[in-house]
């Protein structure tokens, strides 16, 4: 899974997050919600990987738990610093405090994400003056967060202003100032554009693409909107009930759709009438099993188009297919 021409940034084996399910009575046998099962890949510094998949995939768990927010049940995630990867789990808090700085995150929900009790000024220069990179009142930390702000596409005059005198599209752009002015190297994008309208999707997305360039950033960008991550994305994984059904490059995903699963996904894309009559419809039917009870062999069999025997007894191996082509199924679809 490894490329060798690419430093790898950040290195995750066999990642699991189970949630405990709370139980009826004492007797009752303790149940987990397996919200990652096992997932492994590499992320490369200067990449934008896209995680997609339906709601309640597991998605935002993982961009999560590689940030240490949820302490991952199983597994290994490390970070490489200064040439040697290190282990993000069981960290001393002083030293994964020290981390925290280089690995940030934007929040799905401009609404929600900001102190309202809190001036733009003072939500950007939080972070710095928490991890002690300025005092309070230090004129140097104004100039600064006037600095982060002009990056992100904010006014001056917005310093002193509150989140409720903003508009959802500026709302975000302060929450991408506040996770970029500590100068991560990487961000997770956990559904940073899907609570705004189309037209200022754009304007969020290209200004991730281009402050990706200026600041030498590596993404973790989280949707459910495959036209999005086409734009933003080098590579997209798919997930489906807290596995990676299928990794690869942006345009070898679209090209040489492997999986069934992504092949409704990609189905589903809007497009025009003449692209429409060219292209296959795919509805799966039923809905998503239990994430406390899955199904025996491979998770998606109870909804595949396409399966047989074998998808309900094992379960498919995530492999390479070549050209950096990942797929977890027994009979991939080959052109």
């Amino acid at each position: 899974m490894q490329d060798e021409k690419k430093k790898v940034l950040l290195s995750i084996r066999d990642e699991k997050q189970y949630f405990p399910v709370k139980k009826s009575s004492f007797r009752e046998k303790q149940k987990y919600v397996k919200a990652n099962d096992g997932i492994s890949l590499d992320i490369y510094e200067g990449e934008t990987l896209g995680l997609v998949g339906e709601s309640g995939c597991g998605k935002s768990t993982f961009g999560r738990t590689i940030l240490q927010l949820y302490p991952q049940t199983d597994g290994e995630i490390l970070y490489e610093q200064d040439g040697e990867m290190v282990s993000l789990k069981d960290q001393p808090p002083e030293k994964m405090r020290e981390l925290r700085r280089q690995l940030q995150l934007i929040f799905q929900d401009p609404y929600s994400s900001l102190n309202p009790r809190m001036t733009a000024g003072q939500i950007i220069g939080e972070g710095l003056t928490a991890h002690g990179v300025y005092k309070k009142g230090d004129p140097a930390l104004r100039e600064y967060v006037l600095d982060v702000m002009k990056k992100c596409g904010l006014d001056s005059y917005m310093f002193s202003r509150y989140p409720h005198q903003f508009s959802g599209g500026q709302r975000q752009r302060i929450g991408i100032a506040r996770s970029l002015a500590l100068k991560p190297r990487f961000v997770v994008c956990d559904e940073a554009v899907s609570a705004l309208d189309v037209s200022i999707q754009s304007q969020i997305l290209n200004l991730l693409s281009d402050l990706k360039e200026q600041e030498h950033l590596t993404y973790l960008f989280i949707t459910h909107d495959l036209s999005v991550v086409k734009y933003i994305s080098d590579r997209i994984g798919v997930m489906y009930l807290g596995n990676l059904v299928e990794l690869a490059p942006t345009e070898e995903l679209f090209e040489r759709t492997l999986h069934p699963y992504t092949r409704a996904l990609l189905s589903a894309i809007p497009t025009t009438e003449a692209d429409a009559d060219k292209r296959e419809r795919i509805l799966l039917e039923g809905d998503i099993p239990s994430p406390v009870n899955p199904p025996s062999g491979c998770k998606f069999h109870t909804r595949c188009y396409q399966c047989r025997e074998k998808c309900k007894q094992e379960v498919p191996v995530f492999e390479d297919k070549g050209k950096g082509h990942w797929v977890a199924c027994h009979y991939p679809m080959e052109e």
